[in-house]
């Protein structure tokens, strides 16, 4: 499945072709069907046929820890290793939330969000024993329907102490792989974006679910993508339908890494990967349509950015500051329930506003020096820096913002945004945050014309456009790091989610923007910096036909084609 077709040198060339290439104008979109071909519709759920199944239990959500101690400072009591908090670790993170109906059609929410409630991606567990789960070591894949994991591979004592010798005791792997048929489906040849979108959202729903217990999470830079394919067995499967690696996160239960170089250093041994390269994986794969539509320039993308020799061990960045987030305060709030209750709005009010606080409170929670918590698995220093349109916060002008994510930023993005801006620092901004108003006025309208005319985007209290530097990462690091960047703008969306539920509003993603329309608004001519995501952030409109049924209250049979799409 993994393969080298594509010479190195070429592959930056690649992969800036993809994406100039699938870019929506105001007079076109980016290659799709147009329509959605109800009889393809991909099963949101993998299930291998003749694989394992151990089933999970359920984690209602208390009221601790709360809120306020999820991106804070202090510390969580680490919670042992047993079935009880690996439940939970999945429950919290890449589980079904809750299930929609409207008249006939019925679909599922999960935890971590997704482009088009479609969800291509999948998630892994490669652990050893646990008191209550398995008596042996094995590899596992998530299966988040039944809420259980399926058994893939079974590792000897032997293979497992080969595989985790160079790593701390007790660690755990996190595996995460990607279905793009999920999203090309509906979305043509852009979805190779959104599938990178969605690994960020699931990483940050599985350091978040962790930070709850008490643990720690950190992405092994170091494998190459065929490894991670041969060690979550998944290096066999061929066609559309076929799963591609995306990243390993080692889960610590405990509250502290330790010495990094392990995390630099580790790679996937080269006897386990013979091992398994040399044993099929339990189980097949069921199929996910019964017909397809091929998106050649996915497939082509997908091979170009495909992470060989090139590591991102040496980009490592873990900032060591104490968070510091100010007010309000959520004390009160539970962690787990703002997790699970986590919802992607599907219009906004157009009146509700947030007060200064609370926005300058958001920003904060998005800058890796002041919630470190949320960007443990981001192993790069920042690149990802949001122009923020202010629509309704009070004791805020409107009008367009910039926030700098990364000081080391501040002087390209002046030198390559248009000299007529103001760059004045924003009013009353607190340390930490480096916001600049770069125009005041009513940007209502703008918002929702670059967010290809959707009102969300202009009806919300703010919204913004994630801008990243763009061309000379990927030169320098090579067309692997495409994909990285979509995850650092799936991270902070996650943390967004989770920020409106704690003020009592709402968010969502907005994948469909006119990417040169955003560019020109703020004058940058060339590809040091592109937008690669939008957002937005308000009072939800709630939509009076829907009615909620809890996650796993029932076990309903599910056929392909019966779910609908919605924003998740």
């Amino acid at each position: 499945m993994v393969s080298h077709a594509i010479d190195g040198g070429q592959r930056e060339e690649v992969v800036l072709r993809y994406h100039e290439r699938t870019k929506h104008y105001l007079d076109h979109y980016a290659r799709a069907l147009g329509y959605l071909d109800w009889l393809t519709q991909p099963d949101p759920f993998r299930r291998f046929d003749g694989a394992g199944l151990v089933h999970l239990d359920e984690s209602p959500a208390g009221p601790e820890p709360s809120y306020d101690t999820l991106f804070g400072p202090g510390i969580i009591a680490p919670e042992p290793l047993n079935r009880a908090t690996i439940s939970q670790l999945f429950f919290d993170s890449l589980a079904l939330s809750a299930w929609k109906t409207v008249g006939t059609t019925r679909w599922s929410l999960r935890v971590n969000p997704s482009s088009g409630n479609l969800h291509p991606t999948e998630g892994y567990l490669v652990t050893g024993p646990i008191d209550g789960l398995t008596e042996q070591a094995g590899v596992f894949h998530y299966a988040p329907y039944e809420h259980a994991l399926e058994e893939r591979f079974v590792l000897s004592p032997a293979l497992w102490q080969t595989l985790t010798h160079d790593l701390p005791d007790g660690v755990l792997l996190v595996g995460l792989c990607s279905i793009y048929w999920r999203e090309s489906w509906k979305y043509g040849e852009r979805a190779f974006r959104y599938c990178q979108h969605d690994v960020g959202h699931a990483m940050a729903a599985v350091t978040i679910a962790a930070r709850i217990l008490g643990w720690r999470t950190v992405l092994l830079g170091r494998p190459e993508d065929a490894s991670i394919a041969t060690l979550l067995g998944v290096d066999g499967q061929q066609g559309i339908e076929a799963e591609h690696p995306d990243c390993l996160i080692a889960v610590l239960p405990g509250a502290s890494i330790g010495d990094v170089e392990w995390v630099r250093a580790w790679d996937v041994p080269p006897e386990v990967l013979e091992v398994l390269g040399e044993t099929a994986p339990a189980g097949v794969p069921k199929p996910l349509s019964q017909d397809h539509h091929n998106w050649e320039v996915i497939d082509t993308v997908s091979e170009a950015s495909i992470k060989t020799q090139s590591s991102d061990a040496d980009l490592w960045y873990q900032p060591e500051a104490a968070a510091s987030l100010g007010e309000p305060r959520y004390a009160a709030l539970s962690a787990r329930q703002i997790v699970r209750q986590r919802r992607s709005a599907l219009a906004m009010d157009g009146c509700t506003d947030i007060t200064r606080n609370t926005f300058y409170r958001m920003l904060k929670s998005i800058i890796p020096d002041t919630n470190p918590v949320a960007f443990q698995p981001l192993s790069w220093r920042p690149c990802v820096h949001p122009a923020v349109f202010v629509h309704r916060v009070t004791g805020l002008a409107p009008g367009l913002y910039l926030l700098v994510r990364q000081p080391a930023a501040l002087e390209p993005l002046m030198g390559c945004i248009a000299r007529e801006f103001v760059w004045e620092r924003a009013e009353d901004c607190p340390s930490g945050l480096t916001l600049y108003c770069l125009q005041e006025g009513d940007f209502r309208s703008v918002a929702r014309t670059v967010s290809c005319h959707q009102d969300i985007a202009g009806d919300g209290a703010f919204s913004l456009a994630m801008l990243a530097e763009f061309e000379a990462p990927l030169l320098e690091h090579g067309a692997w790091f495409y994909k990285r960047l979509y995850w650092e703008t799936g991270v902070i969306g996650q943390v967004l989610y989770l920020e409106a539920e704690a003020a009592g509003i709402s968010a969502t993603g907005i994948g469909c923007f006119f990417d040169d329309v955003m560019h020109e608004l703020l004058g940058i001519r060339d590809r040091r910096f592109q937008s690669l995501y939008h957002f937005t952030v308000g009072g939800p409109v709630e939509d009076p036909r829907l009615s909620t049924d809890l996650a796993y209250a029932h076990k309903l049979v599910h056929t392909p084609g019966s779910y609908g799409v919605a924003s998740g």
